[in-house]
């Protein structure tokens, strides 16, 4: 995978509180970036309101590979496409690239199901943020 291989692009921070005793971003962190480029995604390009929503994606499963560190205080820049589309799931593939970096120093995914806020069963993705996931499609 490459730079030229994700759709979506949002700079992320790293902070102080990010690094562990090694001097590198913690791993745990890395998930964190996951969760904001696709929360960030969906609410901008398909209107989720977080909080006020009849219909919510879950998160059901999720990986990571790592290759290269980042530190504080360089960028993240997370890179987002989709790689399924089902009814009411979809996976997410998410690079984290350096400034400047054509391949990722990290590489995961991301599984949402939308479910009904009320019943926690799922239901089929909004038409709203379907069309914006359609964007981003691989």
């Amino acid at each position: 995978m490459s730079h030229a291989d994700y759709k979506h692009f949002l700079t992320i921070p790293t902070r102080w509180m990010d690094n562990d005793i090694y001097g590198h971003v913690n791993n745990v962190v890395y998930y964190s970036w996951f969760d904001t480029v696709i929360n960030e995604y969906l609410i901008r390009a398909g209107g989720l309101d977080i909080h006020n929503a009849p219909i919510v994606g879950f998160c059901v499963d999720s990986g990571c590979t790592y290759k290269q560190s980042f530190s504080f205080p360089e960028p993240v820049h997370a890179g987002l496409r989709v790689t399924k589309l089902g009814n009411s799931s979809v996976r997410y593939e998410v690079g984290l690239f350096g400034e400047g970096d054509e391949q990722p120093r990290a590489t995961g995914f991301f599984v949402h199901v939308f479910v009904d806020r009320a019943s926690n069963r799922s239901v089929p993705i909004p038409s709203a943020i379907r069309q914006a996931l359609q964007a981003i499609r691989a």
